[in-house]
């Protein structure tokens, strides 16, 4: 059984839903021989944090969230390869490693995985532990703070990875958010030609344009149309949904030309029906259709992960999507804000 130990830390809690506090709280002790306990430097607001903390969406209160974070060594095991003072970031998911899924290092498939920030406690804290086979060593010339935005940059990385792209592809992504900012950047590392980004919203539509990617106005007429128009008639060659509406959905399944890959990455709100034309249209087109979620942390050295942390600053650019940085100790009011629209955020960081 694990106790807590009688140092106190300050974290911003979850006690019940839609209610926040910066407080003490204890920190625990080591969860395992094989953990290393870090101190917080930077952790990102993720939108799946503002579902858990005021849409019902928590596995249990009170919680400490958080799973975008980085950080440094305070302690860690003997022989594990790191020492105090490292600096590092963390992949959040904790896999059971015994499941078909963890053999075949599919640990984002793990059907027994805990998770950093939501099924434990996670980093809107000084100070977290975390299982040392989950750490990356950030590289020399990536700031702290770009790296605690690893974990969506791998996210985004995975998601376009999932489209097999042709020569000078042109490749439409569903969504100006942060994620979606950096699938356009992997979309273009990996040789995309264009990338057309949708979106209703005018500042995620001039810093698309601002980082060399064509904005699409969704709010001034048929996108599907627009895209088509944009490619000769012939549609867009991939695309990624990374809104997470039914309307977007069905959008990015229908903007593709024929022998099309649409990609799904957003968690969907509400239900998706097609009517028989769509299913009709997609059928005919013989379009793939993919789903992606989490990122890769396999093969060792060459994954979502490391390369991501191998091309910060070198092609893939965290800091444009950086809009707010604030202590954590104001972070119910950067929630209620967030939560409140009528403000424009991209990415908010807390400093612990």
């Amino acid at each position: 059984m694990v106790h807590a130990r009688k140092e106190a830390m300050k974290a911003l809690v979850l006690e019940r839903d839609k209610e926040l506090t910066y407080r003490d709280v204890d920190e625990p002790q080591r969860p395992g021989p094989e953990w290393a306990l870090l101190k917080v430097a930077f952790t990102g607001i993720c939108n799946s944090d503002i579902h858990r903390g005021f849409g019902g969406g928590a596995y249990r209160y009170p919680l400490v969230m958080g799973h975008e974070f980085s950080g440094t060594v305070l302690e860690a095991p003997t022989g594990s390869g790191f020492a105090a003072g490292d600096p590092v970031t963390a992949f959040p998911l904790i896999p059971c490693r015994t499941c078909e899924a963890c053999r075949s290092g599919e640990f984002a498939q793990c059907s027994s995985y805990d998770y950093i920030g939501s099924r434990r406690d996670g980093a809107f804290a000084e100070r977290v532990w975390v299982p040392v086979a989950n750490l990356f060593r950030v590289p020399p010339g990536v700031e702290l703070l770009h790296a605690a935005l690893t974990e969506p940059c791998a996210v985004a990385r995975h998601a376009a990875s999932r489209a097999d792209l042709p020569p000078r592809a042109a490749v439409a992504v569903f969504g100006g958010g942060p994620i979606g900012n950096m699938a356009c950047q992997w979309f273009r590392a990996n040789g995309a030609a264009r990338v057309i980004v949708v979106d209703v919203d005018e500042r995620k539509l001039a810093l698309a344009r601002s980082m060399g990617f064509e904005p699409l106005d969704a709010r001034a007429g048929d996108p599907v149309e627009e895209l088509r128009q944009r490619t000769g008639g012939s549609g867009v060659d991939a695309s990624l949904e990374a809104v997470g509406l039914p309307l977007t959905y069905r959008q990015a399944l229908a903007c593709v030309r024929r022998g099309g890959q649409a990609v799904l990455m957003g968690n969907i709100r509400g239900s998706l029906a097609l009517e028989e034309r769509e299913v009709s249209s997609l059928l005919r087109r013989e379009v793939t259709i993919r789903g992606t979620w989490n990122s890769r942390v396999v093969p060792e050295g060459a994954n979502d992960w490391t390369e991501s942390l191998a091309r910060m600053g070198r092609g893939i650019e965290i800091a444009p999507l950086v809009s707010h940085l604030v202590p954590l100790a104001e972070g119910a009011d950067v929630f209620r804000r967030l939560v409140g629209g009528g403000e424009y955020f991209a990415k908010a960081v807390f400093t612990p």
